[in-house]
């Protein structure tokens, strides 16, 4: 994976929108892990539905029943062990 964005803060998600864009225009490979108020950018729609098209998008499981108990988890859950495991495998990390 050529770039993981690593979303932890609420306003990460209206930042993540526009990068994937221009990521995905230059042909990068990309990623994407949502903790702590970062999943509440999940909300947005507009943004779940441009993960549909990165290589891998995950949120933190547990962030996400304590911001979002009451929503379906629009990406695949995983755990901090997954975010590790992210950021081995990507060649830049940029944190939002």
């Amino acid at each position: 994976m050529d770039i993981l964005f690593h979303v932890g803060t609420a306003a990460g998600g209206r930042l993540l929108y526009p990068l994937l864009l221009a990521a995905g225009r230059a042909g990068c490979r990309i990623g994407a892990f949502f903790t702590h108020e970062g999943v509440l950018g999940l909300r947005d729609t507009d943004l779940a539905a441009e993960l549909a098209h990165i290589e891998r998008a995950v949120v933190c499981e547990e962030s996400w029943h304590k911001f979002c108990p009451d929503l379906n988890c629009p990406v695949e859950a995983g755990s901090q062990t997954t975010n590790s495991a992210l950021m081995g495998e990507a060649k830049k990390v940029v944190s939002l």
